[in-house]
C-alpha cells in the first residue's frame, strides 16, 4: 500500500472512530511500532476534531506509506469558522515528528502529519 484515501462525515462520532481505525490499519500495514501507531491514531483524531470545530462537515484523509507514514486531512463543506484548537495542536506537536497546518482566511482547513 502506498496511498490510500477516505472521506468521512464529521457529524457522527462513529465516523471519527472509523477514521481512527483506518489510521491504525495503515500504520499496521506499514509495520509501524505499536506505540507510534497509537500516537498517530490520537493525532489523526485530534486533526479531525480541529476541522470539525472549524465548521467543516466532512474530512478527506489521504494516507501515504511511501517514506514512513503520513496523512493529509482536509476539511470539506460546511461553513468554515474560527475554532478552538490550541490543546489539539499542542498534543499533535508532542506526538508526531512533523505537523503542517494550512489556513484559508485564518481558518485551519488542512492538517498534515508524518511519523
Amino acid at each position: 500500500m502506498k496511498r490510500f484515501c477516505v472521506e468521512f462525515d464529521l457529524k457522527d462520532v462513529e465516523y471519527m472512530t472509523a477514521l481512527r481505525l483506518v489510521a491504525g490499519a495503515v500504520c499496521s500495514a506499514a509495520d509501524t511500532d505499536v506505540d507510534v501507531l497509537e500516537d498517530f491514531k490520537v493525532c489523526v483524531t485530534e486533526s479531525a476534531l480541529i476541522l470539525k470545530n472549524g465548521g467543516f462537515e466532512s474530512v478527506r484523509a489521504e494516507f501515504d506509506t511511501e517514506d514512513g507514514v503520513s496523512v493529509s486531512l482536509e476539511g470539506k463543506g460546511g461553513a468554515a469558522a474560527e475554532g478552538d484548537y490550541e490543546l489539539s495542536l499542542a498534543l499533535i506537536g508532542a506526538l508526531v515528528s512533523k505537523c503542517g497546518i494550512s489556513k484559508n482566511k485564518g481558518i485551519i482547513d488542512r492538517v498534515t502529519l508524518k511519523i
